[in-house]
């Protein structure tokens, strides 16, 4: 885990070496004023010789200077690589995601993504921080002030030797009842940015079924229980503060009765007593330090395993090592397809597909709600892999072709229609970053959306909020339809994308398709049988099996499936 996370220092490597090397000059220098302080004392003010009080307080001040550059500079650097390393991470895992299958997006609910991307990177950087400076000054001061200890005084240097051990054994007990406390609640962390993005995403809805208070005592719930392990946590880690106090006093304690019985018997001078008190102090800060990293670890490794988690993720689909460049047409075969989320062929979601598609042709998909429609086109653009047989794409295997072309030459406009927060045009332009104004002005009067297009003050240069909340839900439909042929593909997917809006508007987009796009084969997933029709052929899935297939016409003479939606699709209407 350490190894993978290291790997985002990169371009801050000598930041991250130069903070400990300043750190270490900053803690000679501080190691060496309680030495020359006693010097002072005793060989210039016992002995009234004012020309070495002046050359000890001279070296005094050029350290202390010396020091507060060194630490300055090291702060400085320390800064410099821990926000780096936080960019390098945030940069790292966003760029994976983006390389994730399908599959692999569906193990990571959103809002832990968001969380592990701000929350945890923080609390990581926090820790990197820490590490690469207190967690080099305090061992060094630790070592260096122990030798000037038993350098001064060995007898006197024993107290803090033995007190150290001590100290060390209550913070190692007091950590390993908190970190299974912070696992615990950087997850509850998760389900309460799950709470909020629910509520803010759906807030129409809970304010149309008032439902508001349900959506309080939700959040009062998950933020209550984020609150009581916080409270455990930190009342756990509170004894730190009691523990440290008691070992610097107990300290001071022992030195004051010991060091003032040597300095009676001349075995100690009042200079070397003096910089013992320095040493006792910058021994017991440098292990009051110590806790606080180990205080910091264990908040932030709970962050680490989760950042982790996202790094180490492989996505399950990969391009091949000599992959297709070129899409020759858009013909479909699926040959004998087995598909499982779960890998396993014996709990298929979609099962002995065979099926040919010629290039060109207009294909409608009827099927119940969960029966494998969605499932079944997702195969197409190698959105999920099949778990048995083959899917082809202009004769070649959609495995064999390199991920961005295949996906270029099949457009799909999934179940669930979103659109980005800028303008109509920038929206438009993710099919085709190039496309002119009159190319989006073509593509939207093929999907029927120029009309509402040019009804808006700006025209294409309407804001669209985020996730498409100033349009309506037919008019973010036909937005993503025109989106899509933009990318002027091989392939059309409609995945239910007609079904916001009415029928002769659906009549219109069918006919445009038709006339302007001939060449390009279109599958058409609908609720109503109106918007497949007239395609080349209808297929009819069922508990994910090919029912039937056939025309309009054949269906209605030998399937009853088509003909019984068909009839009360009739009947509806007719009422």
């Amino acid at each position: 885990m350490i190894k993978r996370l290291l790997k985002s220092v990169r371009e801050y490597k000598r930041s991250s070496l130069l903070a400990p090397i300043l750190v270490s000059c900053e803690v000679v220098m501080e190691v060496l004023m309680p030495l020359l302080m006693s010097k002072l004392i005793d060989n210039g003010i016992e002995k009234s010789d004012m020309g070495y009080v002046w050359k000890m307080g001279v070296l005094l001040l050029v350290c202390m200077f010396a020091s507060m550059a060194f630490g300055a500079l090291s702060g400085k650097e320390a800064a410099k690589a821990s926000a780096g390393f936080a960019k390098n991470l945030r940069h790292d895992m966003f760029h994976n995601l983006q390389n994730f299958s399908f599959s692999n997006i569906d193990k990571f609910k959103t809002s832990s993504i968001i969380t592990r991307l701000t929350t945890d990177v923080t609390n990581v950087q926090n820790a990197y921080q820490m590490v690469i400076r207190i967690a080099v000054r305090a061992p060094i001061m630790l070592i260096f002030a122990m030798c000037a200890s038993f350098y001064i005084n060995a007898k006197v240097a024993l107290i803090l030797l033995g007190i150290a051990p001590v100290l060390m054994i209550g913070l190692v007990l007091i950590f390993r009842y908190a970190h299974p406390i912070f696992v615990r609640m950087f997850k509850k962390f998760d389900l309460m940015n799950n709470v909020v993005q629910e509520n803010v995403r759906g807030i129409r809805v809970v304010k149309s079924f008032v439902r508001e208070d349900h959506e309080i005592e939700k959040f009062t719930s998950v933020s209550k229980s984020i609150r009581d392990d916080s409270v455990k946590a930190e009342r756990a880690l509170n004894f730190n503060g009691p523990l440290m106090m008691a070992s610097i006093y107990s300290a001071m304690l022992l030195i004051s009765w010991v060091g003032a019985r040597l300095v009676v018997n001349k075995d100690m001078t009042t200079g070397e007593l003096s910089s013992m008190f320095s040493y006792t102090m910058q021994i017991l800060m440098s292990l009051m330090m110590v806790s606080m990293i180990i205080v910091m670890i264990v908040i932030s490794r709970a962050s680490a395993e989760r950042i982790s988690e996202i790094l180490n993720e492989q996505p399950d689909i990969t391009n091949p090592e000599n992959p297709v460049m070129e899409v020759k047409d858009g013909s479909i075969d699926f040959n004998d397809v087995f598909f499982s989320y779960s890998k396993k062929k014996e709990k298929s979601c979609l099962s002995d597909i065979d099926l040919h598609i010629k290039s060109g042709e207009t294909v409608g998909i009827i099927g119940g709600t969960g029966s494998g429609k969605s499932s079944f086109v997702q195969l197409i653009p190698r959105l999920y892999d099949v778990t048995d047989g083959s899917v082809k794409v202009g004769g070649v295997d959609v495995r064999e072709y390199d991920l961005n072309v295949i996906r270029d030459n099949v457009a799909m406009v999934l179940q669930k229609n979103v659109l980005f927060s800028g303008t109509i045009k920038e929206n438009l332009r993710w099919g085709n970053p190039n496309a002119t104004d009159e190319e989006m002005i073509h593509a939207c009067k093929i999907a029927q959306a120029d009309s509402f297009i040019s009804a808006f003050p700006d025209g294409y240069d309407t804001y669209i909020e985020q996730g498409g909340t100033n349009v309506s839900g037919g008019q973010k439909q036909r937005l993503c339809i025109a989106r899509a042929l933009l990318k002027n593909p091989k392939i059309l997917i409609l995945d239910d994308s007609t079904s916001a809006v009415d029928t002769a508007t659906d009549a219109q987009i069918q006919k445009g398709f038709a006339e302007y796009i001939p060449g390009t084969t279109k599958l058409i997933i609908a609720q109503r049988i109106s918007s497949v029709e007239h395609a080349d052929k209808i297929i009819v899935i069922d508990n994910g099996k090919i029912n039937a297939v056939g025309t309009h016409e054949e269906l209605l003479a030998n399937n009853e499936i088509y003909k019984e939606v068909y009839e009360s699709q009739k009947k509806g209407g007719d009422q």
